[in-house]
């Protein structure tokens, strides 16, 4: 007969408030709930806000991933995991400040860096990473307010959903996206905007993109936007015809672009180009971008592409890379460099020598690299705890009174770290739907961008709760809720 689990009882810290730290925190509370324990698991963000990624990286006219927001919402709002923000790891907090209050720590910091794309003149004035763009419309705090819009023709380079989000935000029309979230200076911004044609080039042909079928469909959604398409580019061999004939998704977006053959432009303001088998050669221009070269493929017959020796330029004024995410090495970890991952076994961080470091995990994007949807996040989070829960006996308990439960707190307290809160992120959240209501264009809600301005009404609305003056701002607002 095999015996029940002991109870356990654990002190967990997790890096990262967006989907994969969120996550984490869930299961693993369940997870030692059904040992009959008890988990106490604080989760730190380097923002003032939660959510990650989901404020902060996906377009914001797409209002149908952003309703994972609700999800998220409600596993935190159990009380079950403390929301502890703007505390940057290896800055405000380090390694072993939270080695010292708890047995674990997972760390779920994603990947936000551009990954490089190794051509000349791919750090030309007016060569971007679409990375900070992304930043720069989803109105995160510490990127510059102002983006240089200054182009009439635009390069995207990549095939994932990143590309299409970069080139439909350029490309479409501002006041389309006033019932979004879209924060006032971007809106400003766009507004100012040139641009005419926005040109996607892939280096595979239409069945190999990395596109979804529902963000692909929604490009020809946008209004007074025509999507232009191009018979030449329509090649197929063996490998890429059975891709497009006997893989559903596959099939649904070949004969959504093959569709876009038939379809004339309509004159519209603004033209959104899709390019395939175009491998990208350098990017050129007079101390700025002035054009794009690109080299013509064909498909190999294994599965690549090859070179056809066809040179073609596009003259354009501002290029965009979209060729994927990189995650950024952390204070005191090992990293794998090559991968952009923290090295780990299932969760489990490995050191220099390949063993398993007790006590620390990893989840989501640094964990397994940029790939992957939600549901993915979900089953790589559950990895991650099954191991954690499995070396919980073994783990070391917090040094005596230094594990108490709001004694890093008082350490963030005494390095002058402004925290915020759940209840501050509530009163945040109010706040910007209070301006989107306001606004004459009943806006869904309205961001605050700058940190301090988010700092200051997170703590506010907790005081106000509180019954606090705001000469009494200190550290309130930082204990469990």
């Amino acid at each position: 007969m095999t015996s029940a689990p002991l109870p356990l009882n654990l002190r967990v810290a997790i890096i990262g408030a967006g989907p994969a730290g969120i996550y984490a925190g869930n299961i693993l509370t369940n997870a030692v709930r059904d040992t009959g324990g008890e988990v106490t698991i604080d989760l730190f963000d380097s923002l003032p806000a939660p959510y990650g990624l989901i404020r902060y990286g996906v377009a914001p006219d797409h209002p149908r991933i952003k309703g994972i927001v609700n999800s998220l919402h409600q596993m935190l709002d159990t009380g079950n995991i403390r929301f502890i923000g703007n505390v940057t790891y290896g800055v405000d907090v380090h390694l072993a400040d939270l080695q010292a209050h708890y047995h674990a720590v997972i760390f779920a910091t994603g990947a936000v860096r551009d990954a490089p794309l190794a051509i000349p003149g791919i750090d030309l004035p007016g060569s971007f990473g679409a990375a900070d763009f992304v930043s720069w419309y989803d109105g995160h705090p510490d990127v510059a307010r102002r983006w240089p819009l200054d182009a009439t023709d635009v390069a995207v380079i990549g095939n994932g959903n990143v590309a299409l989000d970069v080139a439909r935000m350029l490309a479409k029309h501002p006041e389309d996206l006033l019932s979004t979230d879209i924060p006032d200076n971007v809106y400003a911004g766009l507004v100012g905007s040139p641009v005419t044609d926005v040109h996607i080039f892939g280096r595979r042909g239409p069945s190999e993109v990395k596109f979804t079928p529902i963000e692909l469909r929604e490009l020809a959604q946008v209004p007074n936007v025509d999507v232009i398409v191009y018979e030449e580019d329509f090649v197929f061999d063996e490998h890429t015809l059975a891709l497009a004939t006997t893989n559903n998704q596959v099939r649904v977006m070949t004969r959504t672009l093959q569709g876009w053959l038939t379809v004339p432009p309509t004159g519209a303001s603004r033209r959104l180009h899709l390019h395939f088998l175009h491998a990208p050669v350098e990017v050129y221009g007079d101390g700025r971008v002035e054009g794009m070269r690109f080299e013509r493929t064909a498909p190999s017959g294994d599965g690549g592409v090859r070179g056809t020796g066809e040179i073609v330029d596009y003259p354009v004024q501002a290029v965009y890379r979209a060729v994927g995410y990189r995650g950024s090495a952390l204070s005191g970890l090992p990293f794998d460099d090559a991968r952009g991952v923290i090295p780990n076994d299932g969760g489990r961080v490995l050191s220099a020598n390949g063993a398993a470091i007790p006590g620390l995990y990893a989840t989501g994007w640094i964990k397994r690299g940029p790939v992957g949807l939600i549901g993915h996040t979900k089953g790589d989070a559950l990895e991650t705890i099954t191991r954690l829960v499995s070396d919980a006996p073994g783990l070391t308990a917090p040094v005596g009174a230094e594990g108490a439960e709001d004694a890093i707190l008082a350490v963030l307290a005494e390095r002058g770290i402004r925290v915020t809160t759940w209840s501050g992120w509530l009163g945040l959240d109010a706040h910007e739907k209070a301006l989107g209501e306001a606004h004459p264009a009943a806006r869904e809600r309205i961001k605050v961008v700058d940190r301090a301005e988010q700092v200051h009404i997170s703590r506010a609305a907790v005081l106000a709760v509180q019954g606090v003056g705001s000469a009494g701002v200190g550290s309130a607002g930082v204990g469990r809720e």
